[in-house]
């Protein structure tokens, strides 16, 4: 078969298809060629005709179906791929074919798994709902902070930071992706600590309050870690999918801890950032509901990250539309946010999402529970249909926030 027999715009995509999106550049080749070549490379085909290929095997052949400008949409038939086996679909559909000399550039936009191997991960054990009522907030923002500096800090004083941020109003406290088991703040000490800071948050303001400690590691050491955090009385943990690998995630969900697993992109960019090589964020979002992680980060439109509006609001479809039976999973705002850009986040996410702020809270001139008194007010303000401005004549940490972070 050679690389045009894998296209035919005549195909009807089954039920049971994969079906993936991808932008196609080619090198010296027709477009037609190209997206055929992908289409073969990532499934039965090659560079050259083979005399191995029996009849039964071209019935396992991927199609291209679509071809829209620089844009084809190809179907996998699901024989291809192991059920309840994510390295393996990704090797398939996102592996050698981003390195053929006859693509200048490959980006992979989209993938549709079909029903039988959605049902084969476990999926989001919480997701939306379940965070909600873990929490007890049943219609705002919910609002939370990450530890800064992002490392340095020893385990005490990143536990009273902990409190301070959950006592001025932040509903979740994070560690950031950086932060493992390092000496000046070792891992089973940063646990019990926080979590003792929690519970006298919890008490003190009567609020329920969640720290989400970072377990990435090595898979058998993860989930030691995970069995940790249960045993101080943890709800959540945090996992830097990209680093870690999508096999220590399936496994770490596999154990049905009840714990909600806050999912880091770390490293996303290297896939995602260029728009037109590389895999985008809302196929990676995808993935990670399919196998079970119940937020994730997406992107902010305003703030330090990079992101377009549009690719944001693809990633928050990614996270809430049907798929499967899937539980829709909470998007994370997170990159440079401060109390002025809560307005402008609420437009694009609504309410069901998280407002991550690190500097955003710590940098306050008056300090952490400042921060969060402050990013508190941002949200009761846009809840009400206030201007900011108008609220921080009547709310000091608001206003001074406001004088600090111009834009």
């Amino acid at each position: 078969m050679r690389y045009m027999d894998f296209v035919d715009l005549n195909y009807k995509p089954k039920e049971t298809d994969l079906i993936c999106t991808f932008t196609v550049e080619p090198e010296g080749i027709s477009l037609k060629e190209a997206v055929g070549g992908v289409a073969a490379e990532s499934s039965v085909g090659t560079w050259t005709e083979l005399t191995t290929i029996k009849p039964y095997v071209e019935q396992l052949a991927a199609r291209v179906f679509s071809i829209q400008g620089s844009t084809a949409k190809i179907a996998y038939p699901v024989e291809l791929f192991e059920a309840g086996n994510m390295p393996n679909i990704l090797s398939s559909v996102a592996g050698n074919v981003f390195g053929l000399k006859a693509l200048r550039n490959l980006r992979l936009d989209d993938v549709e798994l079909s029903d039988e191997l959605v049902r084969s991960f476990k999926g989001p054990q919480f997701g939306i709902a379940g965070i909600r009522q873990l929490l007890k907030v049943p219609e705002r923002p919910l609002v939370g902070t990450i530890i800064k500096p992002k490392l340095g800090l020893k385990t005490v004083d990143h536990a009273q930071v902990a409190y301070e941020a959950w006592t001025g109003g932040c509903d979740m406290v994070k560690d950031d992706e950086n932060l493992s088991s390092q000496r000046f703040n070792p891992f089973e000490e940063r646990i019990a600590q926080t979590l003792e800071s929690r519970d006298r948050a919890e008490e003190e303001t009567g609020e329920r309050k969640v720290y989400m400690a970072n377990i990435t590691a090595e898979t058998d050491t993860m989930l030691k870690r995970a069995e940790t955090v249960l045993d101080h009385g943890g709800e959540y943990l945090m996992v830097d999918i990209l680093t870690c690998g999508w096999s220590a995630l399936q496994t770490l969900r596999d154990q049905n801890f009840k714990l909600v697993i806050h999912a880091h992109r770390a490293g996303h960019a290297a896939f995602t950032k260029n728009p037109r090589h590389g895999i985008a964020m809302r196929a990676i979002a995808k993935v990670a509901r399919i196998i079970g992680v119940d937020q994730l980060h997406v992107g902010t439109v305003v703030g330090k990250m990079s992101e377009t509006k549009q690719e944001v609001l693809e990633n928050i479809d990614a996270l809430k539309m049907e798929m499967r039976g899937l539980k829709q999973i909470m998007p994370v705002a997170s990159g440079g946010l401060h109390p002025r850009l809560v307005p402008a986040l609420m437009e694009t996410f609504g309410k069901d999402f998280v407002i991550q702020a690190g500097g955003g809270i710590h940098g306050h001139t008056n300090g952490t529970v400042a921060g969060a008194t402050a990013m508190r007010q941002a949200v009761d303000a846009t809840l009400k249909g206030i201007s900011l401005a108008e609220y921080a004549e009547t709310h000091e940490e608001l206003k001074v926030a406001l004088e600090l972070w111009k834009e």
